[in-house]
């Protein structure tokens, strides 16, 4: 008898066993299919473009720029427009140069964006909370002296009432305090000595990248974008084929 009920609790083990493993591989089978579909529909909706507007007048000059990980939108520090360094100071950065030209911003996970300057710095923790869509955002912004010497970059003109939008959109994901201030992100992990981080409205995912976020931006002000991408590589292969 004894026997008996060892055996079915050994054949009742080996089956939970089986199962065990035939939901494991079907949980693998899922997800590896899922992850290609994901990077099928991320290549080909980033291959269809969103054009540009038919507007005239090159009045106002901004770059895309990218470190392969991140993209940013880089504009005049001061135009007619707008002066970024009323809300993004020069003194937020550790060097305090005042004599920058064009600052850069670009919005992402906070904690991605902080751990993660390039891709060797990612970690599989950090890649997973952002996925996910866990955490908060933030805004990286970074000034700059000039544009050329950066190896990645494209170069758009557009009007002051295109530029006006691109400005209204980005100042809606700065995160503003009780007075309407942008909020410094007091820590030690600027990339050098002209950045610095904000805190910034929104939710990174898988499906709403900081790349995303960008060719939103290049939509709202009527200029040439994908109709979805999560990577920089996208963005920048609608410029290459202009």
């Amino acid at each position: 008898m004894i026997r008996g009920v060892r055996g079915l609790h050994k054949i009742f083990c080996l089956t939970a066993i089986k199962k065990g493993f035939k939901w494991l591989g079907m949980a693998v089978v899922y997800f590896i299919a899922a992850a290609v579909l994901y990077i099928v529909l991320a290549f080909l909706l980033s291959r269809i473009a969103v054009p540009a507007e038919k507007v005239k007048g090159e009045e106002v000059t901004i770059f895309i720029m990218s470190n392969g990980v991140h993209t940013d939108f880089v504009m005049p520090v001061k135009s007619e427009v707008v002066d970024w360094s009323r809300e993004v100071k020069f003194c937020n950065t550790l060097g305090k140069d005042s004599l920058y030209l064009y600052v850069g911003m670009g919005w992402g996970n906070k904690r991605f964006y902080m751990q993660t300057p390039t891709w060797a710095d990612l970690t599989l923790k950090t890649g997973l909370i952002a996925t996910l869509g866990l955490g908060k955002s933030a805004i990286h912004a970074t000034f700059y002296k000039e544009i050329s010497k950066y190896d990645k970059y494209v170069q758009i003109e557009m009007t002051i009432d295109q530029y006006r939008r691109l400005v209204k959109y980005i100042d809606s994901t700065f995160a503003k305090d009780s007075a309407g201030h942008y909020q410094v992100i007091v820590s030690n992990a600027n990339y050098g000595d002209s950045d610095a981080f904000y805190e910034a409205n929104g939710r990174f995912t898988m499906f709403y990248t900081c790349n995303t976020w960008l060719n939103s931006g290049l939509k709202a002000c009527g200029q040439r974008a994908c109709l979805w991408t999560p990577f920089e590589e996208g963005i920048f292969f609608q410029y290459r084929k202009k």
